[in-house]
């Protein structure tokens, strides 16, 4: 297959250069990953980042397909000998596989129709007749008589002319300008509509659809998945509303080109036929498959860009932390872990209904905080959480030293309780006394812990079980796979769970580094990964950079420049006049000699043979070798008394962390139990028609209560303080 002007349309469509497509095209055909070839091929693309290069291979997937599927209706309908140069260069040129099918219809095998029996019966003649519009006097009921044939189950003209028009009808149904037509006009025209169909249950989630129209060209995403999931529940009847005469008219202009025809009123009837039996079906089918497809792509984006930011949240290094898992009837599970991540102590408290152990649990938790030097407790924020959240704010205030608290998003503990992860860990532990350690983990390294759930159930998406899963899995995978190799990860410390999403590892050869750590002991450096099974040299060379080995044999293991970069590595500092142990020490000091130095970018990077976007890599690595992006972002909020919906007035201004962000708005924790809501249109003075525009899942920012609804456990927030 010809690709050349594949990487030409790519190239124009996202406004790059033929040479960063081509390139980029080659590089992920070779087995390169998305984030090896954005990182350590940016000479090779032009420097594109992963967004542009998954664009890229998202586009060559398609067009690729697209061109086998060219290729397949063309051998088809080729071997029917029906293939003209003129259909074969539309479907040549067909920009679309819907546009492809549409030139197929007509000549694509199908089951027996109406208009086949009528073919069976002899009676295409007389539809070629109606359809050519020729005839222009004489009877059309004595013409059509001439097809009676009661053997083949003609017994009148009127039948032979029925089973014309259904002839008629199928040819109008799959003619493709007639398809494109009414499928533009019924999205640009066309209404969503729904109605009640089963009123008890549309009266609590449903109201506003009861009698619902919108323009499809209009329509926001959440409701499509909102119509979707009421019209599954049989909460629901949803359809397609358009102007039928409208769109039977344009049949008929484009067929019914000779008005004195004799077969005219038959026309009409056959386009009104293939309107309302042939084509409406499959308008309504495919405009709400094109509005579902939109509205799981944004909701999918909104998901990954929320998932991005919760796995970007900055670890709360060095500290101890008691984590508790709330809970009734069965108490609160608490346990405690070193800086580290290692479990120290668990146990289980009773404070609330119905033992209502309150002081016992209080002291329970005081000798855990004093006996492991505790700095935080995490919260989980689901069922008892406000509770437990006065049971910590007592204790706080009866602990000697400072000691703060914060909720933490519990979604998923319990799917990783119940994990094979979570038994390979703590074998020893019941199900119920590892979800507290996990809301530990959380907070004391948030990317580390959640890489061991299944993405969709972290819980900062809104309609995750609305959309397409599969599409769901890949895109989150992906966000995944993208935030693990931006941070990097310690080749001596990193589970399997967070090794499988280095560049080039999978599950197996993540299971194979940990046991070979465990048989052989830490890494020394890069190179001894090449003895792990499984590891060959394709996989060593995408996972390279990506993994970190602190205090080994050799410096740069533990920064991100690359095992083959490592000799010219070398000329640079020599010719800066440094040493690795000279950096080890300082790594201000490769900036200082580099402008000290007054070099000439180009010429220092040829002169180390490699490019001048490595280059600068390579300086900024060698600068701060230990640079955690997360760090960038600003740390959790610890507190150390509790709020309950009863304290929060209106106008007062107090500082929240945003939890998750939805089409109409975000969800910001203030430190009661439930998180309070700023609408879009309070996100800021000016329009604000992305909330991802203004904030993220984990930023912080300052909040003025709007409305407080006790009764209903509503917040009304606004970011606008004055």
């Amino acid at each position: 297959m010809e690709e050349k002007p594949l990487i030409g349309q790519i190239a124009r469509e996202l406004k790059r250069t033929v040479r960063q497509v081509g390139n980029t095209v080659d590089l992920l055909d070779q087995d390169n990953t998305v984030p090896f070839i954005a990182r350590y091929r940016k000479e090779t693309t032009g420097s594109l980042d992963e967004e542009n290069i998954r664009a890229i291979q998202d586009r060559i997937r398609y067009l690729r397909s697209l061109e086998e599927r060219k290729q397949s209706v063309l051998k088809s309908i080729s071997e029917q000998g029906k293939l003209t140069p003129g259909l074969e260069e539309k479907i040549r040129s067909a920009p679309r596989l819907q546009d492809v099918e549409d030139l197929y219809l007509p000549y694509k095998p199908k089951r027996r129709t109406r208009a086949t029996v009528a073919r069976e019966k002899g009676l295409e003649p007389l539809a070629v007749l109606m359809l050519n519009q020729e005839t222009l006097a004489g009877n059309r009921i004595g013409i059509a008589s001439s097809f009676i044939d009661p053997e083949k189950g003609v017994p009148s003209a009127v039948a032979a002319l029925s089973g014309a028009r259904d002839i008629a009808a199928e040819v109008m149904a799959e003619d493709a300008d007639v398809r494109r037509d009414i499928r533009l006009l019924s999205a640009e025209k066309g209404r969503i509509c729904s109605e009640v169909a089963d009123e008890a249950l549309a009266a609590r989630d449903y109201a506003l659809y009861g009698d619902f129209s919108e323009a499809v060209k209009t329509v926001p995403p959440y409701r499509i998945l909102a119509l979707n999931r009421g019209e599954r529940g049989g909460i629901l009847r949803v359809w397609v509303e358009v102007d039928k005469d409208d769109l039977v008219e344009r049949i008929e202009k484009m067929f019914i080109t000779r008005r004195e025809s004799l077969f005219t009123e038959d026309l009409e009837s056959a386009a009104r036929d293939a309107y309302d039996r042939l084509i409406a079906p499959a308008m309504q089918r495919e405009i709400r498959n094109v509005l579902t497809e939109k509205a799981d792509a944004h909701a999918i984006g909104v998901f990954a860009s929320n998932l991005r930011a919760l796995l970007f949240t900055p670890p709360l290094r060095g500290k101890i932390i008691l984590g508790i898992d709330p809970g009734y009837r069965t108490g609160c599970k608490a346990a405690v872990i070193d800086a580290t991540g290692k479990y120290l102590m668990g146990t289980t408290l009773y404070p609330h209904p119905p033992q209502k152990q309150w002081e016992e649990s209080k002291s329970v938790l005081k000798a855990l905080v004093d006996a492991y030097g505790v700095d935080v407790i995490a919260i989980g924020n689901g069922t008892a959480g406000r509770e437990t959240e006065q049971l910590v704010a007592e204790l706080i205030r009866d602990v000697d030293r400072e000691v703060g608290y914060t909720l933490v998003n519990e979604a998923g503990a319990s799917v990783y309780s119940a994990s094979p992860v979570a038994r390979k860990e703590f074998p020893d532990l019941d199900a119920s006394m590892r979800g507290n350690i996990s809301i530990a983990r959380r907070l004391l390294d948030p990317l580390s812990e959640l890489v061991k759930i299944d993405p969709k159930s972290i819980g900062v998406g809104l309609y995750q079980h609305d959309v397409n899963q599969s599409r769901l899995a890949e895109c989150l995978d992906q966000v995944v796979e993208s935030c693990v190799n931006a941070v990097g990860v310690d080749l001596n410390t990193a589970s399997s769970s967070l090794l499988r999403y280095v560049s080039g590892i999978n599950s197996r050869v993540a299971e194979a580094i940990v046991r070979y750590r465990e048989e052989h002991g830490r890494f020394p450096n890069r190179e001894a990964l090449k003895n792990v099974r499984g590891v060959g040299h394709n996989c060593f060379v995408q996972a390279a950079g990506f993994l970190r080995i602190t205090e080994g044999d050799v410096f740069f293991d533990a920064t991100a420049v690359h095992p083959e970069s490592y000799p010219a590595t070398e000329k640079l500092l020599e010719r800066l006049g440094l040493s690795a142990s000279d950096i080890r020490t300082d790594g201000s000091l490769v900036k200082k000699r580099f402008d000290q130095s007054a070099l000439d970018v180009d010429r220092l990077a040829a002169f180390c043979g490699y490019g001048r976007e490595t280059l600068m890599d390579i300086l900024d690595s060698l600068g701060k070798p230990g640079r955690d992006p997360r760090d960038a972002k600003p740390g959790v909020i610890l507190r150390g008394d509790v709020l309950s919906i009863e304290d929060l007035r209106e106008g007062m201004i107090l500082k929240g962390t945003v939890r998750n962000v939805v089409d109409f708005g975000a969800f910001v924790d203030i430190g009661v139990h439930q998180d309070g809501l700023v609408h879009l249109s309070q996100m800021a003075r000016k329009y604000v028609q992305n909330p991802l525009d203004v904030v993220r899942v984990g930023d912080i920012v300052e909040v003025r209560i709007l409305k407080v609804d006790a009764e209903r456990g509503r917040i009304g927030l606004s970011m606008i303080l004055d």
